[in-house]
Order: C-alpha cells, then sequence, then structure tokens
C-alpha cells in the first residue's frame, strides 16, 4: 500500500471562501429545500464496506467461473480489484477535500469541463439507474431456487416495494436499512469463506478433503468457446473481466453519499480506507474459495440456463449441508434487495447533482423538507421496471444483459474519474497547493489515477470480443457492451458545442468554493458513551492503520 494520510487541521482548510453551490445560490440562505447531511458515520462506514456487495459476487461468480476457470476467475478479480483501489484513493483525494452534493459529477465540472461533467453525469445516472433491473432480476433468480411455478413478475413487485418504500423515508431511512443489510451481507461473505475453507478441508458432513482438486479436473482455465492454447486460456481470463467490474461497480457510491455524510472531511477518509479491506477479503477471498469449492464444467453455473444457482449455494448443496442452502439463498435475497436500494438512492442523487449543474431539468431538485429528493427518486424508480423482462427472457438471461450495460457504464465512470484527478493534480501543482494539507492524500500518485484511467477504457474497448468470434455474433451482447462507448463521445462532443465550454484551464481551477460550509460542518467525534459506543469505535476504525505506512 501506498502512504495514505488524513490531517485532522485540514478540516478547517487552507482555503476559506463562501459558498457557490448550485449555480451561485447560497447555501446560508438556499430559496428552496436542500439536501441534509443525515448519513452518519456507522451508516458511511457499513455503506463502505459491505453496502454494494451483492448479486455481482454472489451470483453473477457463477458465470465467470465456467468462462475462466478457477484461476481465470480469481486472477480477473486480483486485476479488477487493482484498478479499483486506484480508482478509489483517486476519488478519495477530492471527495474528501471537497464532500459536495453531486460528488465526482461536480468535481468534474470545476476540473475538467462543464460538458465532460454532463457526459460523466448521464453516464452514472445511466450506470445506476440500469444496475437496479439487474439485482431486481437476480432476485427473481434467487426466488427460484425454492419455487419455479410462481411468475417472476411477483417476485419483481415484492422487492421493488422494500426498495421503493426505504428510499422515500429518506437518506436517514436509508442508511439506517442499508446498515442492517450490509452488516447482514458482510456476517454472510465472511461465514462462507471460514465455511468455505472448512468444506475445503474435509469438515462437511461427507467429509470429503476437496483441496485444490477442481484446479487440477477440469482444469484451472477453461479453454474459451473451445479454443485450445494459452489463446483460449487468455480469453477466459479476460472474460470474466467485465463481470468482476460488474461485482465492484458502486465503490465509488460513498462519493455520491458525501452531499448527505456528516462530518464527511473525518468520516470519508476512513471510509476509503476500508475499500481494499472490501476487495481481498470478501472479494479476492470469496472468489478463491468459490473456484475450490466448485468444477467449472458444472451444468448450473450458466446463468442463461434457467436452472442457475449462486455457486456458494452450490458448493453447500455438493457438500451435502441440510437446510443451510436455504438459509444462504435468503440471506443472498436481502443482498439482491440491498444493492438495488442502493442502486435508487445513488441514481437519484446523481439526477439531482446533474440538475445542480444545470445539466437536467431543475425539477429534480425540488425536496421536502426533511431532505428527500422526491421527484429524483420517483423517476429512477420507473425504469426499475424494466426488471419485468425478466417474465418473458427469464431472469438469468435479463441479469447478465443489465449487468453487460451496467459494467461498461460503470467502467466508463471510473474513467472520468481518473482523468477528472489527473486534472485536479495539474490545478493543484499550477496553483502551487501541497497536497500534503489536503485530508487525505496517497503518494501513490499520480500513477495510481493513470493505471485506473488507461485500463478502464481497455476494458471497455474489449469488453464485448467474444461476438467476433466466428459463429458468435449476439446482436444484445453487442449492443449491451458498446452502446455507451459510441454515445458518451457524442455527449461530450455535443455538449461541448452546445454549450460553448472549453477545458478549465489549471490556473483557473476553483479550489475554494464550498469551503466555508465543509469546515463549519467538521467537528471531533465525540467519546463513546459505552462500551458498546467504544467498540463501534473500534471496529469501523481497525482499517485506518492499515492503510497508512
Amino acid at each position: 500500500m501506498g502512504a495514505e494520510k488524513t490531517d485532522p487541521t485540514a478540516s478547517k482548510g487552507e482555503f476559506s471562501d463562501a459558498s457557490d453551490h448550485d449555480g451561485g445560490e447560497s447555501m446560508q440562505a438556499p430559496p428552496r429545500h436542500t439536501l441534509q447531511r443525515k448519513l452518519k458515520n456507522r451508516h458511511i462506514a457499513m455503506i463502505s464496506i459491505g453496502g454494494v456487495i451483492g448479486t455481482g459476487l454472489f451470483v453473477g461468480t457463477a458465470n465467470s467461473l465456467a468462462n475462466g476457470g478457477p484461476i481465470g476467475l480469481l486472477l480477473g478479480y486480483v486485476v479488477m480489484g487493482s484498478i479499483v483501489y486506484s480508482v478509489m484513493i483517486t476519488l478519495g483525494e477530492m471527495i474528501a477535500f471537497l464532500p459536495i452534493p453531486g460528488g465526482h459529477i461536480k468535481l468534474a465540472e470545476r476540473f475538467v469541463d462543464p460538458a465532460f461533467s454532463f457526459a460523466m453525469g448521464w453516464n452514472y445516472w445511466y450506470s445506476w439507474t440500469i444496475v437496479s433491473p439487474a439485482e431486481l432480476s437476480a432476485a427473481a433468480l434467487l426466488m427460484n431456487y425454492w419455487n419455479q411455478t410462481v411468475n417472476d413478475s411477483v417476485w419483481v413487485v415484492m422487492c421493488l416495494v422494500v426498495v421503493v418504500t426505504i428510499n422515500m423515508l429518506g437518506a436517514g431511512a436509508y442508511g439506517e436499512a442499508e446498515f442492517v443489510f450490509a452488516s447482514i451481507k458482510v456476517i454472510t461473505i465472511t461465514g462462507l469463506i471460514i465455511l468455505g475453507i472448512v468444506i475445503d478441508l474435509g469438515g462437511g458432513p461427507d467429509h470429503d478433503r476437496i483441496g485444490f482438486r477442481y484446479w487440477k479436473n477440469p482444469g484451472p482455465f477453461v479453454q474459451y468457446n473451445g479454443i485450445q492454447g494459452s489463446k483460449g486460456r487468455f480469453l477466459g481470463f479476460w472474460a470474466v473481466l467485465s463481470q468482476a467490474a460488474f461485482s465492484f461497480i458502486g465503490t465509488e457510491i460513498v462519493a455520491i453519499a458525501a452531499g448527505e455524510a456528516k462530518n464527511p472531511r473525518r468520516t470519508l477518509p476512513k471510509a476509503i480506507r476500508r475499500v481494499y479491506i472490501r476487495i481481498l477479503l470478501f472479494y479476492i477471498g470469496g472468489t478463491l474459495i468459490i473456484g475450490l469449492l466448485v468444477p467449472s464444467n458444472n451444468p448450473y453455473l450458466k446463468l442463461n440456463s434457467g436452472t442457475a444457482e449462486s455457486p456458494f449455494v452450490l458448493a453447500i448443496e455438493t457438500a451435502g449441508i441440510k437446510s443451510l442452502p436455504s438459509i444462504i439463498n435468503a440471506c443472498l435475497l436481502t443482498s439482491a434487495w440491498s444493492a438495488s436500494s442502493s442502486d435508487l438512492y445513488t441514481s437519484s442523487r446523481a439526477i439531482y447533482g446533474l440538475a445542480a449543474s444545470g445539466n437536467a431539468p431543475k425539477f429534480f431538485l425540488k425536496t421536502t423538507r426533511n431532505g428527500l429528493p422526491y421527484i429524483a427518486v420517483l423517476f429512477c424508480a420507473s425504469f426499475s421496471l424494466l426488471a419485468f423482462m425478466a417474465v418473458s427472457k427469464g431472469a438469468g438471461t435479463v441479469f447478465l444483459w443489465f449487468s453487460n450495460m451496467t459494467s461498461v457504464a460503470g467502467l466508463m465512470t471510473w474513467f472520468a474519474i481518473s482523468v477528472t484527478y489527473l486534472r485536479f493534480y495539474k490545478g493543484m501543482q499550477a496553483q502551487g497547493i501541497d497536497r500534503k494539507s489536503l485530508p487525505y492524500y496517497t503518494n501513490l500518485q499520480p500513477y495510481a489515477a493513470w493505471w485506473g484511467a488507461v485500463s478502464t477504457i481497455t476494458v471497455c474497448f474489449f469488453s464485448g470480443w467474444s461476438v467476433f468470434l466466428k459463429g458468435n455474433w449476439n446482436t444484445a451482447t453487442f449492443v449491451t457492451n458498446y452502446i455507451l462507448l459510441i454515445t458518451w463521445p457524442i455527449m461530450y462532443v455535443g455538449a461541448s458545442f452546445y454549450y460553448g465550454t472549453r477545458p478549465v484551464a489549471p490556473e483557473d481551477m476553483d479550489f475554494k468554493s464550498d469551503l466555508a460550509e465543509i469546515a463549519a460542518d467538521t467537528y471531533d467525534e465525540p467519546p463513546p458513551k459505552n462500551k458498546m459506543e467504544a467498540f463501534w469505535q473500534w471496529l469501523v476504525s481497525i482499517a485506518a492503520p492499515l492503510g497508512n505506512s
């Protein structure tokens, strides 16, 4: 790990100026209700650790194992994990300094170009709007484990009601619900990893010591599409990357939550540091266990087969453990609810940020007295109805379609975040601002940002390569993988001409607006009142020393 630092004195800010949010309207006397900081430290902590652990890891890994084999699956997640970590420390430096509503969308407007912010914002909104139907489709797939006679639309409606209700209750209710859901997910994935180790070592009812058996037969890699040799093995590994990206999408949710986080200069650096714990323990650990316990040629791994199951559930069933598969499947179902709830929360705040930048209709800025952007929430929730496609095409197939679209959109967002940081870094240099004065910084920059930018655009460009194999053309796969690579530059160039904007010069970048309000929202955390609070503060801070050198 690179040296990551936080400066407690930086919370007051070297720079001070009147807040200039939302087109110059003072936050001290807003003409309308605005978002309110209701997300507490523990909410941000659990959102950062487990908020978006969802069906990508619990369900999507089934297809990845079938395509890449156990080593291909593991390597794919390791590579994507390095990209995610780079993007998060890149984002963390900016968002800890300027935790403003709209997150990285507003930061792109300041440090790159308003047209770039326009394209980035609509891309980000699209990614989170499309991923919600994917999660709801996955929820229907998980429900089919118990009963395949009930129409998928019943399960979609049931989950959608839960998700919309949570979000309509406001950021505080979302934070509490996500705290509970994320806790269940963290406990579940931790328990599954421990259980997986026990089963692998022969501790299951059948006492079958599996070890690395499936790494030998059917083998560590899959010869993708029957292509022999190193070429087939490499293509199998590459096929994992897009799905791995889908599993990691949403790690940057703490940036969007920054506008509603209490004491953001204190809580956000801690949240950023916890990211690599999730990458190493949950994703890398989880995929390692899956590759040990389930052979890559298991027919139930194919999500478009109509009989697909979570690889974790498959492993427990194979080990002969009674009742537990249903319990685990229920826990995985809550993860789908949780992830879909996060999707709706983030998409609604993304379009709020677009409206704040003047890139979306102003009525999306309307909020209740409690700070709920109700029009944005209801508008974004309406797109979740796309999940009803699962009724005619099958939940597994629809999940794959939406996950492809979400992966590319998410990768484009990470690319834009990396580009924004490179401009931010250049502006800091041009204006003589010492990065060590920021609330959070790392010595890995700007190399981490360059790795994030180059790797994400490369994965995007080759995300749909499989359709170009002989006899493997699939129009739906091509469209879902490449539509954004076409529309993204069109949006950017079109907005540049329409608004007549140019890239912001480094010496003209705004490093002062909003700092007065941010400093006013910063305070030292009070000491714990009892042993339970002391335990919680210890639990959420154990990652901090690990992130520093």
